[in-house]
């Protein structure tokens, strides 16, 4: 079975890949413009989906994705603007969650905002955060 590839275009002669436009539809579904999020770490989710999911991921995943994204890059007051408490509070339980954890599919979004310099200073201070 062939893997499934990710492009970012060429000078407008190939158009990004699917999962690249799945994850800018999530991210503006979640309230945050994709231009906010470096192609780079763009690329690392969708592999990181990849790596978890190897065929497809379930249909939900990249709106889950991004609402996490959002909320990490956003910080909580302006997430919940946008978003609602109930969202808030569904995000907040899973990153509590992935510090439980430590190795987890949530937990690794999580970090890889952190060692992207993305992270709001609220979430960091909030759930003791650090990059070490």
């Amino acid at each position: 079975m062939a893997g499934r590839r990710s492009s970012l275009g060429f000078l407008g002669m190939f158009g990004r890949s699917g999962d690249l436009r799945q994850l800018d539809d999530a991210l503006r579904g979640a309230d945050l413009h994709p231009a906010l999020v470096p192609e780079g770490v763009k690329l690392t989710i969708v592999n990181l989906m990849k790596d978890h999911w190897p065929d497809e991921p379930p249909p939900d995943t990249y709106a889950s994705v991004a609402q996490l994204c959002s909320y990490c890059i956003a910080g909580p007051e302006t997430f919940d603007q946008a978003n609602g408490r109930e969202r808030t509070l569904e995000v907040e339980r899973r990153i509590e969650a992935a510090l439980e954890a430590g190795d987890s599919f949530d937990a690794q979004i999580v970090l890889m905002t952190l060692h992207a310099k993305l992270i709001n200073a609220e979430v960091v201070d909030r759930y003791g955060l650090s990059a070490e």
